[in-house]
This record gives C-alpha cells, structure tokens and sequence, in this order.
C-alpha cells in the first residue's frame, strides 16, 4: 500500500485499470448498437492506459496536449494497436465513433479522477481520494449497464423482424430501412392483443388501489401517530408483518375464498385484494410522517374550536401532502406491477392487466418480439412516471426515520 503513495504509481495504475474498464464497456456498447465486431484488447490497455496515467499525474502535458492524446487514442485504435480492436467487417464510421469516443472519454474521466494529484509522495487523504474518485467512476458504469443492457435488450428485440430474429438473435443493432415497419410489434399488440384494454384496466385498477389505500391508511396511520390506546405500540411494530408471510403461501385460500364468493375472474376482486397488500407499507410510511409534524399546531386548532376530524381535514392532510403524493407514487407502483394475483384471478383475456397480458404473450406461438414489445408497453409509463417524482418517492420512503 505505501509502494501505491506516489504519484508515478498511483497514476499509472489507476490509469491501466480504468482503460480496461472503458474499453471493456465502449466496445460491449458498440457491438450492441451497430452489430459490428469490437473487442477489449487486456494487453494494449494496460500499456496505453498506464502511458496516459503517468502523464497526467506527472502532469507533462496541458490542454493541447490532453486534446493530442485524444486523438492518438483514436488513432491507435483505428490502426489496431489500442485498447479496443475492430474485427472484419466493421464499418468506417462505427470505428470512429469508437475510437473518438475511447480517446474522448478516457483522457477527460482521468483528468477528473487524477485532478489535484502531486507528483511525488501522496499523503494518504490524497490517494484515498484519488481511489475514491476511480470506484466512484467504476460503480457509476457498473450499475448503469446492470440497468441499461437488459432495457436495451429488450426495445431492440421488440423491433427485430422474425427473420432478423432467426438469422442472429445476438444482433442488437437497428435496421432503419425498414422505417415505420420497426414498430410493427408494438402496433400489432394493439390491434390484435387488445393491449390498449390492458393498459387502461392496469390504470383504473392501480388508481382504485391507491384510493382505497388512502382512505384506510390515513386515519389508521394518524390513529398510530397520535392518539393513545390499548396495544398502541403493539400494532405501530407489527404493521408491516404482513410481509413476513410469503403471497404465494396465501394463494390457494384466496382463490378457494374468491371461487366461492363470485370474486375471481372479475375487476372488483381485484380492487378488493390489491389494497390488503397496500395499506401496510402505507400505514408504515404515514404514521412516521404524522409523528413528525408539530402537535402544538394541532393542539392550537383543537384549542381554536376545531373537532379532531377538522384537525385533520384542514391541517394535518395539507402538511402531510408531500408524503400522500409518495405514498400514492409507491402504492401505483405496486399495484401496476402486480403479477402473481392477476395470473391467479384472471382467465378472461378482456379483463387482463397489463402484466397478465404480457405473460400470455409468453408461447411458442407467439413470436418472441412481441412478448419483448409487452415487456416495453408495461415498463415505459411506470417508468417515466418514476423518474417524473422520484424526489417525492424518496421523502416518502425517508419520512418519519428522524423525528424533528
């Protein structure tokens, strides 16, 4: 580890292993986007990367110089001495991108990674920093290609012919001569799946869940926070045991229960049931809420004449909005993607939710770009509407941990 404390090391270093990172992930990239061959070269990378990292934490080179290293980057890897290698067949302008994007990319992330770095001897907040600064960068591509690959994955399978299927399932890349024909998939869902039903049952359903939820856990939640009674304690600790039992143990005595009611096979069974696994999470996430809003500000309603249901109504609910729009986010979230009960429940194909009509999709009959093109139609909407609120999402998740 003291060997690693300067800087003649420690750059080199850094630098050998974040050219294998970046190469590793442009050239996965670049053969998924244009089906062409690239491949990460261990040996090159580690030579140039090292080369580059000593320069810049010796500091030998300016801005010029760092633009110059760019571009003979690109160029070592266009002539097939760099870190990433361009297989036969791989077209002119794909190979560029991917050495512009290497030499680009590269040299600007050291830079950032190796910034206020001495020559010589590190102290140890200044290396730390520095290997801080490289898992950061590290953890950033890791998770984002967990995230990205499987989506991109699945768009591009939704808009693959059966033929390009066939001919090579592991070309990823987009044929954009076949022009509005790419969406063929997706335009076939509607038309012959019903999956605009689907998609309209889904919404309904989840916005009836979340209703219900709402009207439940509100005053549940506010009877846990304020209010004193018997077993109070008891029940704020045990709301959410409800999810130590597995739902696939309770499946069997809700579809036995549901049969013999009349419930199963229809909407309101499902706007009965969706909420039973709802309204814990949101007592949870209420009640720590509630507990953190100031009491003299109820007190002094109740001391003006108020009722504690006007209490509520015109002070506790308008301070709490914030964490009614996460919890409402949270319990959308839930119930649009709810699979297990509506596959249980649900046989009438006109009534299916969207995430029921995606697994019918699921047959050797069906070709497999459909099933990917449902996949998308589920995961799009709920998805944008994540990232729309997700502020609101992560206070709700946070409220009530520190009490103010």
């Amino acid at each position: 580890m003291s060997a690693l404390r300067f800087g003649y090391v420690t750059g080199p270093v850094i630098g050998a292993l974040w050219m294998i990172i970046l190469a590793v992930t442009i050239a996965v990239a670049m053969s998924f986007a244009t089906g062409d061959p690239f491949k990460p070269s261990m040996l090159w990378s580690i030579l140039w990367g090292a080369i580059v990292g000593y320069t810049i934490s010796q500091r030998l080179g300016d801005f010029a110089g760092t633009v110059l290293g760019a571009v003979a980057l690109a160029g070592l890897v266009l002539l097939g001495i760099g870190p990433i290698l361009v297989g036969e067949g791989a077209s002119v302008w794909s190979s560029a991108i991917a050495a512009l994007a290497l030499g680009g990319l590269f040299l600007w992330s050291l830079e950032t990674i190796l910034a206020g770095m001495p020559k010589g001897a590190l102290s140890r907040h200044e290396f730390e920093e520095a290997v801080i600064r490289f898992l950061t960068g590290f953890g950033f591509i890791f998770f984002t290609a967990c995230v990205l690959i499987p989506f991109y994955v699945m768009v591009m399978t939704s808009l693959k012919s059966q033929q390009a299927l066939l001919q090579n399932p592991l070309d990823f890349s987009i044929d954009l001569d076949r022009g509005l024909d790419l969406f063929r998939s997706y335009t076939e869902l509607f038309g012959q799946f019903g999956f605009g039903g689907y998609l309209w049952t889904s919404f309904y359903v989840s916005v009836l869940t979340v209703l219900i939820t709402l009207i439940f856990s509100v005053p549940g939640a506010y009877a846990v926070a304020r209010l004193r009674f018997k077993g109070q304690k008891a029940f704020s600790r045990s709301i959410l045991l409800i999810y130590m039992v597995p739902m696939i143990v309770l499946a069997l005595p809700i579809y036995i229960v549901f049969s013999m009611t009349g419930l199963r096979n229809t909407i309101p069974g499902l706007v009965l049931i969706y909420p039973v696994t709802t309204i814990p999470v949101a007592l949870y996430m209420l009640q720590g809420y509630f507990r953190g809003l100031p009491v003299e500000v109820e007190e002094a309603g109740l001391m003006d004449g108020l009722s504690r249901l006007q209490v509520i109504l015109k002070i506790t609910l308008p301070l709490s909005l914030p964490a009614m729009v996460s919890v409402s986010l949270y319990v959308f979230m839930i119930a649009w993607n709810e699979f297990l009960l509506a596959f249980m429940l649900l046989d009438d194909p006109s009534i299916f939710t969207l995430t029921r009509g995606v697994a019918m999709l699921n047959s050797s009959e069906i070709p497999r770009q459909h099933l990917m093109a449902g996949a998308v139609i589920a995961t799009v909407p709920i998805m944008i509407l994540f990232l729309g609120l997700e502020r609101f999402m992560t206070k709700g998740l946070t409220a009530g941990s520190v009490k103010g």
